[in-house]
C-alpha cells in the first residue's frame, strides 16, 4: 500500500497572497510604450484608477461623460463614480475620436471595442486578451491595479480613503495597508 496525501493540492498560508509592487523600471514611460489609443486608455484606467480588467471591458459609452469629466463604473447594482484627471480625460477623448473615425457605424454599446467586436451584431464586450495585448510587454492588468492601490496605501495608510478612492471592500483595503505598512499593523488583533 502506497500512502497518498489527500491534502497535497490544498493551498497553504494566505490564499490571496500579499500584493506586490511593479519595479519602477517597468513603469518608466508606460504610456509611451502603449502604441494605440486603446492601449493608452487601458493603461490609464488600470494604472491610475485601479480598475480591474473585468470592469474595464464592460464599460459602456454612456458611462463616460467627458463634459463632466466622469466615468461611472457598474458594480452589480452599485455605481462607482471616477473623476477623470486631465490625462485620463484626454486619453478617453482620444479613444472616442479614434473609435468614431475607425468604426463610425458601430452600434456596440461598450466603450472599448476591437476590430471584431465593433461590427459584431451581438455587441460583445472586448476580450480580456485584447486588453492584455494592448499593454506593454511584461505587464498585466491585475499587476498595474495592485501596484496603484499599494502605492496609495503606502502614501496614506488610510483604509477608508482606499475604499472611497477605488471602491474596494474593507478587507481588501486592510490587506493593502498591511502590505504597505507591516510595522504599523503587526500588533492589531487578527
Amino acid at each position: 500500500m502506497i500512502f497518498r496525501n489527500p491534502a497535497r493540492d490544498l493551498p497553504v498560508g494566505d490564499i490571496k497572497g500579499i500584493p506586490k509592487s511593479i519595479p519602477s523600471d517597468l513603469l518608466m514611460g508606460l504610456l509611451d510604450q502603449a502604441t494605440t489609443p486603446l492601449g493608452r486608455l487601458v493603461v490609464a484606467l488600470s494604472a491610475v484608477h485601479a480598475l480591474p480588467g473585468k470592469e474595464i471591458r464592460t464599460l459602456h459609452t454612456t458611462d463616460l461623460d467627458l463634459s463632466r469629466g466622469t466615468l461611472e463604473v457598474r458594480r452589480g447594482l452599485l455605481r462607482h463614480a471616477i473623476y477623470l484627471e486631465e490625462l485620463t480625460h484626454q486619453l478617453a477623448a482620444d479613444w472616442t475620436t479614434y473609435r468614431h473615425q475607425r468604426w463610425p457605424t458601430s452600434s456596440n454599446p461598450h466603450l472599448l471595442v476591437s476590430q471584431k467586436s465593433a461590427v459584431d451584431p451581438d455587441h460583445p464586450a472586448v476580450s480580456i486578451g485584447t486588453l492584455s495585448g494592448a499593454l506593454p510587454r511584461g505587464l498585466t492588468l491585475s499587476g498595474l491595479r495592485q501596484d496603484r492601490v499599494l502605492n496609495e496605501a503606502a502614501e496614506s495608510a488610510d483604509p477608508l480613503k482606499l475604499m472611497r478612492l477605488f471602491g474596494i471592500t474593507e478587507q481588501t483595503a486592510m490587506r493593502y495597508v498591511t502590505a504597505a505598512h507591516p510595522e504599523r499593523t503587526s500588533k492589531l488583533p487578527r
